[in-house]
């Protein structure tokens, strides 16, 4: 029998959904060393526990976090609430004695994301943050493919991930759209770590960055009848210098919540002198690979489930968003428990602040009109 982990829910909306779902399927998985149990879930509207109150091994459910953060069982802590409340809630998970597994941003801003990072430390608890579309087989397989060396000379590296759901007008506003509790980093802290992870996983660090910020309608219905403004940035390309392989090399980070047609559409177009890989989600069984001989050639390969934590899924199906959360936390809980090898782990602590660096100097290019702005080294 597999040792069991006990798992806490603080924020029983979407995502947390999406984490229940994944538990709930854990049978699926053949090659994990643990077996999670979600004990508990808080959310301040009781509403959003009759959910959970259905599960056929229903958690407890509270209003109040720090009830769950009291339950001695409870081992590890997932959170996803509004930005805001990130540096508050992630220091009383890590007070409490027990592991996170954070939604992105990490906090608010970068001095948020550095405060939190030095808490981590101090607490010694395994912390990570949530990123899944690197779980993707198309992800997989070209996160190695780069890794091999195969470019040749890097010409260019563009990373992004769209979406054109709020294209429509009469789409009310929530906390996502007003810089009090999404941030002025807006759609960079909604989408960043999405474009992102991958890059940084490579070592490929911004070491200059010129910014494009842009915003959609100023207001929306706030759902009572009236307006609500908006004040966040909705779309955003980063036009950096990246050091790869050694050469410096353009490398472009795209997150847009206005993309014309697009519905959660994550993407990765590498190219080089001897070879390149393009993968998107709008694609999602599609793999592309660059080959340079006697003439000059695109090959598309057709993925099947080939996920980093084996399922008992055939070969020839293909994974969607559900599978990925689970994959994630696969990871996660491997990770953990010392097992993870040579397999893809979850965003680390030092690749969420690196985010936050990123996401700080795209908002002193903008504010300064586009200029070049010059980010930390690596630490």
């Amino acid at each position: 029998m597999k040792p069991t982990v006990s798992i806490g829910i603080i924020g029983g909306g979407l995502m947390g959904r999406e984490i229940a779902s994944a538990f709930a399927r854990w049978c699926s998985l053949t090659e994990v060393p643990v077996r999670p149990r979600l004990a508990a879930v808080a959310d301040l509207n009781p509403a959003a526990l009759d959910w959970f109150a259905e599960l056929p091994d229903a958690p407890r459910c509270v209003t109040d976090y720090r009830e769950l953060l009291a339950d001695p069982p409870v081992e590890v802590v997932y959170v996803a609430v509004p930005h805001h409340l990130h540096e508050a809630i992630y220091q009383d998970v890590l007070a409490a004695g027990k592991d996170l597994l954070a939604e992105k941003p990490f906090g608010i801003d970068l001095a948020t994301a550095r405060r939190l990072a030095a808490a981590v430390e101090t607490s010694g608890r395994f912390v990570r943050c949530s990123s899944e579309f690197p779980f993707l087989p198309g992800a997989q397989r070209a996160f190695d493919y780069l890794k091999s060396g195969a470019l040749g000379r890097p010409l260019e590296a563009v990373f992004g991930f769209h979406h054109g759901s709020d294209l429509d007008p009469g789409k009310a506003a929530n906390w996502k759209r007003q810089n009090i509790s999404c941030g002025e980093i807006g759609v960079l802290g909604d989408l960043g770590m999405h474009a992102c992870h991958l890059p940084l996983r490579l070592g490929w660090r911004p070491e200059t960055l010129t910014a494009q910020l842009t915003k959609g309608y100023p207001q929306r219905p706030d759902g009572r009848g009236g307006l609500a403004s908006c004040d966040t940035w909705d779309n955003a390309l980063l036009h950096c210098w990246a050091s790869i392989d050694g050469q410096r090399t353009p490398l472009r980070l795209e997150m847009k919540r206005l993309s014309p047609g697009a519905t959660n559409t994550w993407f990765l177009d590498v190219t080089g002198t001897e070879g390149g890989v393009r993968f998107s989600t709008a694609e999602p069984k599609t793999l592309h690979l660059f080959e340079r001989g006697a003439e000059q050639w695109w090959k598309r390969t057709d993925l099947g489930f080939g996920t980093p934590f084996k399922t008992i899924t055939g070969g020839i199906f293909e994974p969607g968003f559900p599978d990925l959360i689970q994959q994630m936390w696969a990871s996660y809980l491997t990770e953990r428990a010392g097992q993870l090898g040579s397999r893809f782990g979850c965003a680390t602590v030092a690749e969420a602040v690196a985010t936050h660096e990123i996401y700080a100097a795209a908002l002193e290019s903008q504010q300064n009109d586009s200029s070049t702005v010059n980010l930390p080294a690596a630490p």
